[in-house]
């Protein structure tokens, strides 16, 4: 009765971000799961290699589209060269994003603009400009990675605290706008997570900081973030929208430090 919950044979996904860690993992989870997927990001020659490694051992269809986030027009250009090509998007997965730390004091306004319109604006727009599919169809899943970081926030991180907070609420309007129409919007909020923005951004001291205070004492794997996600692009998550999922390893369990 159960077994094809995560089947998404059928379906075309799109995620961003794909061409490294927390994406590629996604992508990979997604084509595994029988879905043709769309992989875009900014670095062309990372998105071939990911697509190559990828080809040959999924059952669907797998393209790569460079994009630029932080570029309207080339936004503009992924959603018009996709429709063309795939003719709907089914499942969305705003995983793009970046992160330039600054404090209050040493925040500029460009270091503000460049981080709302990608880790916020440029999301929205995708999913304005691919909902119209998914609602025709009667069905859509739309997932955005925000972070732990929504909830509670570290030195010189406000403006992407900002964001992904931002995205909560961007997707809690959504989910009300669009589950009439057979459309879930959720968030994955990850935390400490190997990928190479916090291993570029933390000292080692930091890292080890992270590990110790989660439940699990250690730092998540890509790996970790499909299955979440898996379960929100599909069938298993039907019933699951306006919420936020949480991969942590417990560390927003913990009050004060031990």
């Amino acid at each position: 009765m159960y077994e094809k919950l995560f089947n998404l044979e059928g379906r075309t996904a799109l995620v961003t971000g794909a061409s490294r860690g927390i994406g590629r993992a996604i992508a990979r989870g997604l084509a595994e799961a029988g879905a043709d997927v769309v992989l875009a990001a900014r670095n062309e020659k990372d998105l071939e290699l990911v697509v190559d490694d990828m080809r040959g051992t999924v059952s669907g269809r797998v393209e790569f589209y460079r994009v630029d986030m932080s570029d309207r027009a080339s936004v503009d250009e992924l959603v018009k060269t996709v429709l063309r090509d795939f003719g709907k998007v089914d499942i969305l997965v705003n995983n793009a994003g970046v992160n330039y730390p600054q404090t209050l004091l040493e925040t500029t306004d460009s270091n503000w603009d460049a981080m709302i319109e990608i880790n916020l604006t440029s999301q929205m727009r995708l999913t304005r400009a691919f909902v119209p599919s998914m609602v025709a169809n009667g069905w859509g899943r739309v997932v955005y990675v925000s972070s732990i970081l929504a909830f509670a926030s570290n030195h010189a991180r406000g403006i992407y605290s900002a964001t992904k907070a931002g995205l909560v609420g961007m997707m809690r309007a959504q989910t009300l706008e669009l589950g009439p129409a057979g459309v879930t919007v959720n968030c994955l909020a990850p935390g400490p997570v190997l990928t190479d923005m916090p291993m570029s951004l933390l000292s080692d001291e930091e890292k080890k900081k992270f590990s110790d205070r989660t439940a699990l004492k250690r730092w998540g794997e890509v790996g970790d973030m499909v299955g979440p996600v898996l379960m929100l692009a599909s069938d298993a998550g039907a019933f699951v929208s306006g919420e936020v999922i949480i991969a942590d390893g417990g560390l927003l369990c913990r009050t004060f430090g031990d």
